[in-house]
C-alpha cells in the first residue's frame, strides 16, 4: 500500500483474507431486524483499507440491490455515522464532500478548505478535481472562487491547480534568491506583495521551499512564519501559514489540528473525524508520533478522554494504538525529539530584549519628570510608566542617583507611597538591579510559612553563572545571610541539593566533550536494579547541574540514542515533585529557555484569574535580555501574541506598563 520506495506509514492496512461478498453479508446481518450492531459495523469497517471498503459497497449493491452508504446512514446516527460514512468514500469523494459541505449555504469554513488544500498532494489534488465534477456536476475552481475573496482566494486556485514542483525540483541559486524576494516582499517593503508570497509558496517544491526558510531565517533573523504574521492577515494569513506548516512536516500540522479540535471545552468531531479518515492510510504512525512527542501524552489517550461510545470506539481502531501503553516513544518519534535536540544545538540565536537604552538620556530631566509626577495632589502614574518602561535598567540606577542629588529624597520611597497594588511591584522591581531583584524574589519565596518551589526553580535552573554570582552578592549585602544557607534550611532531601549546587555557579561554560557525552548519557540511561533511587538523582544532579549547556544538548542526543527516550519523558517517569520539576526547567532551559518562559507566561495569563506574581517576574527579569524571543517563541506555541493575551488579561495602568515592557504587537 505505500508508493514504492517507502516505508508504509498509516494505521489501517488491507485486511488478510479479506472476501468482499463476505463482509458484505456481515453488514447486511448487522443492520437486519430491529436495532443495529453497531459494534460488528465498527470492528469491520475499521479494519479494512479504504480500496477493500471500496470493494465491499459494490459487493453489497450486486448481493443485495441497495445502496450500503444509504443503509449505513439510515441505521447510524451522529457523529459516529458521519464517521462511518466518511471511511466508505474514496479519499477524493471525502475531501469532495467536505469542501461541498464547507462552500453550501450561508457562510464558508474556510477552515476546512485551508486544511485539505494546503495539505494534499498534487495527485490527491486533481484527484479531488475530478471527484468533485463527478459527484456535484460542477466545477470546483469554479465554487471555490464564488465563495471567496482576494489573495486567499488567488492562493486557493493556485493551490487548486496542483502543479506544484516535484520535490527533486532544488536550485540552489533559485533558493536565495526566493529568500531574498520573500524579504523584499514582505519585511522591506511598505505595504506587502501578497503576490510574490502567492507564487513562491504556491509552486515551488516542498524540499526547496525547506531550503529557502532555511535561507530566509539567515538573512532576516526571524522565521517565515513570523514574518507571514506580520505582513498578511485574516484567512489568507492562516492560509500561507497551514503551507508553511505542511512544507516543513505535514505530520506535525496535522498533529497540532488533531490536538486542537480536542484540547479545551468542546470537541471540534468534524476536524477530528476528517483528519482521522483522511490519514489513516498515509501518515497516521507519523502523526502520532508527533504528538506524543509535542504534547506529551498520546493521541491515543486524548481520543479517549475527549469522546464516548461507539464513536470512541471507532476513532480509536483509526488510531491503531496506544504510544503511552508502554511509556516509551516509537522509534521514529524518538527521532523527532533526536532532531529537536540537534536544531536547539546548531541554532545561532541572537537572543534580544525589548527595552533598550533610551537615546539623548538625560537622568537629571528623567528625575524631574518623576518628581512632578509625584508632586501635589494626585499621582501622573502615565508619566511614571512611560520614564521607567522606556530606560534600561543601568539608566534607572543613574535616575536614582540624580533624584537623590537633586531632591534629596530616595526615589524607591517615593514611589512606594504613590502607587500601589500590581503596578507598584512592577515599577519597583524595575528600579532594582537585575541580581537585587532576583534575590527579592528568592527571599520571598523562603521567607514565612510556606516555600515557593516554583519561583525557586525558575529563577535558580535559568540563570548563567554570572547572574548567579551577582545574586549571591546582592542577597548577602541585602539580608545579611548567605543565599546557599536560606536554601538549605528551607528545603530538603534531593530539592535542597540540587539548588545548593546551581547556586554555587559553577556550571562548566566550555564547549562539547563528545567522549564525554556518551558517558554522561550512559550514566543518566542506567536503571539496573540495584541502584537505588537516592544514586539516580544524584547521577542526574552531578551531570545537569555543572555541565555546559553546549555539552547538555549533546548528552540528552546521546540519551535519546540509548533509550529511544527523550530525557524529559524519563525524568518524568523516574522522578516525582520538586525534584522532577527542578530537573525539567534545566532541561528545557538547555532546550530553548526563550520558549521555557513563554510557557510560563501563557500559563500565568490560562483560564480564570491571572498570576501576577508570575507575569511580573518574567517581564521585568527577562525584559533585556530575551523578551523579544519569548513573544516570537510565544505566538509559534500558542497561535496568539504576549501583547494581545496581556491586553485581554489585564488591566488600567499595569496593563499599560506590561505592553510597554512587551514592546509591541506580533
Amino acid at each position: 500500500m505505500a508508493p514504492k520506495g517507502k516505508v508504509y506509514r498509516g494505521s489501517v492496512k488491507d485486511f488478510p483474507g479479506f472476501d468482499a461478498s463476505q463482509d458484505a453479508e456481515a453488514l447486511y446481518n448487522a443492520m437486519k431486524g430491529f436495532g443495529s450492531d453497531k459494534e460488528a459495523i465498527l470492528d469491520l469497517i475499521t479494519s479494512r483499507s479504504n480500496k477493500q471498503r471500496v470493494e465491499i459497497c459494490q459487493a453489497y449493491k450486486s448481493l443485495y440491490g441497495k445502496d450500503l452508504i444509504a443503509d449505513l446512514k439510515y441505521e447510524l446516527t451522529g457523529k459516529f455515522e458521519r464517521l462511518i460514512v466518511s471511511l466508505m468514500r474514496p479519499p477524493a469523494y471525502s475531501d469532495a464532500k467536505e469542501i461541498k459541505d464547507a462552500i453550501a449555504g450561508i457562510g464558508t469554513d474556510e477552515k476546512c478548505l485551508i486544511e485539505i488544500l494546503a495539505s494534499r498532494t498534487n495527485q490527491e489534488i486533481h484527484d479531488l478535481v475530478a471527484a468533485y465534477k463527478d459527484a456535484y456536476e460542477r466545477d470546483l475552481e469554479a465554487d471555490i472562487v464564488g465563495d471567496t475573496s482576494g489573495h486567499f482566494k488567488k492562493m486557493l486556485v493556485v493551490l487548486l491547480q496542483g502543479t506544484r514542483e516535484e520535490d527533486d525540483v532544488v536550485s540552489e541559486d533559485l533558493v536565495e534568491q526566493d529568500a531574498k524576494d520573500l524579504l523584499e516582499a514582505g519585511e522591506l517593503k511598505w505595504g506587502t506583495d501578497e503576490a510574490q508570497f502567492i507564487y513562491i509558496l504556491g509552486r515551488r517544491s516542498k524540499q526547496h521551499l525547506r531550503l529557502v526558510f532555511d535561507e530566509y531565517l539567515k538573512i532576516s533573523g526571524k522565521p517565515i512564519e513570523r514574518s507571514i504574521r506580520g505582513e498578511l492577515s485574516g484567512d489568507f494569513e492562516k492560509l500561507m501559514l497551514a503551507v508553511v506548516k505542511c512544507v516543513r512536516s505535514t505530520a506535525e500540522y496535522f498533529a497540532e489540528r488533531l490536538y486542537k479540535a480536542m484540547k479545551g471545552l468542546g470537541t471540534r468531531d468534524n476536524t477530528l473525524i476528517r483528519i482521522m479518515v483522511s490519514r489513516s492510510e498515509i501518515d497516521m504512525l507519523d502523526i502520532r508520533e508527533v504528538f506524543r512527542t509535542k504534547y506529551e501524552k498520546s493521541l491515543y489517550n486524548m481520543i479517549k478522554e475527549d469522546t464516548s461510545g461507539e464513536y470512541k470506539k471507532a476513532l480509536l481502531k483509526l488510531c491503531g494504538g496506544d504510544d503511552d501503553a508502554a511509556g516509551e516513544f516509537f522509534p521514529e518519534a524518538a527521532q523527532v525529539a533526536y532532531r529537536m535536540w540537534e536544531l536547539s544545538a546548531v541554532a545561532k540565536v541572537e537572543l534580544r530584549g525589548t527595552v533598550q537604552p533610551a537615546g539623548g538620556f538625560n537622568d537629571d530631566g528623567d528625575a524631574q519628570v518623576l518628581r512632578k509626577a509625584m508632586k501635589g495632589l494626585g499621582t501622573d502614574e502615565g508619566a511614571i510608566i512611560d520614564v521607567v518602561t522606556q530606560r534600561s535598567n543601568a539608566q534607572r540606577q543613574q535616575i536614582l542617583k540624580a533624584y537623590k542629588a537633586h531632591y534629596g529624597r530616595d526615589l524607591m520611597a517615593d514611589l512606594k507611597s504613590e502607587l500601589s497594588g500590581s503596578l507598584a511591584k512592577l515599577i519597583l522591581g524595575l528600579m532594582l538591579t537585575p541580581a537585587q531583584y532576583d534575590a527579592k524574589q528568592l527571599r520571598k519565596a523562603v521567607e514565612g510559612a510556606g516555600t515557593d518551589e516554583s519561583v525557586l526553580i525558575e529563577i535558580m535552573a535559568t540563570r548563567n553563572n554570572q547572574e548567579i554570582a551577582a545574586i549571591n552578592e546582592a542577597y548577602q549585602e541585602a539580608y545579611h545571610k548567605r543565599l546557599e544557607d536560606d536554601l538549605s534550611s528551607d528545603t530538603s532531601g534531593h530539592f535542597k541539593r540540587i539548588l545548593v549546587s546551581l547556586a554555587l555557579g559553577n556550571r562548566d561554560e566550555g564547549p562539547e566533550n563528545l567522549t564525554q557525552a556518551h558517558e554522561d548519557a550512559k550514566k543518566l540511561a542506567d536503571v539496573s536494579s540495584n541502584d537505588s533511587s537516592d544514586s539516580l538523582e544524584t547521577r542526574f544532579l552531578s551531570i545537569l547541574c555543572t555541565r555546559s549547556y553546549p555539552h547538555l544538548r549533546r548528552v540528552f542526543q546521546e540519551f535519546i540514542k540509548m533509550t529511544n527516550h527523550d530525557v524529559e519523558h524519563a525524568i518524568r517517569k523516574r522522578m516525582s515533585g520538586d525534584v522532577r520539576d527542578a530537573f525539567l526547567a534545566i532541561v528545557r532551559s538547555v532546550k530553548n529557555k526563550p520558549a521555557f518562559f513563554a510557557d510560563k507566561l501563557y500559563k500565568s495569563m490560562k483560564g480564570a484569574g491571572t498570576d501576577e506574581r508570575t507575569l511580573t517576574r518574567i517581564m521585568i527579569s527577562r525584559s533585556e535580555i530575551d523578551l523579544l524571543n519569548i513573544r516570537g517563541e510565544f505566538i509559534d506555541l500558542f497561535d496568539k501574541s504576549l501583547h494581545h493575551m496581556i491586553e485581554k488579561d489585564t488591566s488600567g495602568d499595569y496593563r499599560k506598563a506590561l505592553l510597554a515592557l512587551c514592546g509591541g504587537e506580533d
